[in-house]
């Protein structure tokens, strides 16, 4: 019903009637619709896979990503996972649920898990948030405990890259319900690629089938 009152731009706080944001913002959003690598959606010429998958493969199979993270979408999404401001969770997986309408469905949708440690900080958990509300708009099952965070490592953005894998090594454990499933892990940003590519890795190890990997956004780096 809130989206029906009429409301102030999640972004600039313009009056914005019935939308989340004002048509101004909308239009300021990077959307991710350049032509990209499908495999872990950094951008390039053609839209084939790019080099650095085709040397190091991760071990997702897919990335499919609804914006570029830059301003204003990153405001957005840190407002959602520092400040708690659920309002953007419904603009946010919405994008993603469009974003990924057409193309091949996984079997279930798994959120990218935080420890317990980080999950008493923060008091919730932004993937599983954004993966309810995506589940919902495509009529698909979320599995909250087929994966957990076990080891409680420091952020990766305070790591070289060279050491973001080393720094997860054995950070995750996975339920065996996962076993003959296609899923997608739903997370916020995808940065280097290393924790997805991890938890890829796990899932598939516990049986999976396939995995993807569903974003709000992608930075432009490579990783892995």
């Amino acid at each position: 019903m809130q989206t029906l009152l009429p409301q102030d731009c999640l972004l600039c706080g313009a009056f914005s009637g019935r939308a989340k944001l004002c048509a101004g913002c909308a239009a300021d959003l990077p959307y991710h619709n350049q032509a990209c690598c499908p495999v872990c959606a950094l951008p390039t010429l053609d839209g084939k896979v790019c080099g650095h998958c085709l040397k190091r493969a991760p071990h997702f199979a897919h990335t499919w990503a609804a914006f570029t993270y830059a301003f204003p979408l990153d405001r957005l999404v840190q407002s959602l996972k520092y400040s708690h401001n659920f309002a953007v969770v419904s603009l946010l997986a919405d994008s993603l649920a469009m974003q990924v309408k057409g193309k091949p469905l996984p079997d279930a949708l798994i959120p990218m898990p935080l420890h317990p440690n980080r999950l008493r900080q923060r008091g919730f958990n932004q993937a599983h948030e954004i993966a309810r509300h995506v589940a919902h708009n495509l009529h698909l099952p979320v599995l909250p405990h087929a994966a957990s965070r076990v080891i409680d490592t420091p952020p990766q953005t305070s790591l070289p890259l060279k050491e973001r894998r080393k720094n997860l090594r054995g950070a995750f454990a996975c339920d065996p319900s996962i076993r003959g499933k296609r899923v997608a892990i739903v997370d916020d940003v995808m940065t280097s690629g290393s924790t997805l590519d991890t938890l890829a890795e796990t899932l598939l190890k516990a049986g999976a089938l396939e995995v993807q990997c569903w974003v709000i956004a992608r930075a432009l780096q490579h990783g892995f």
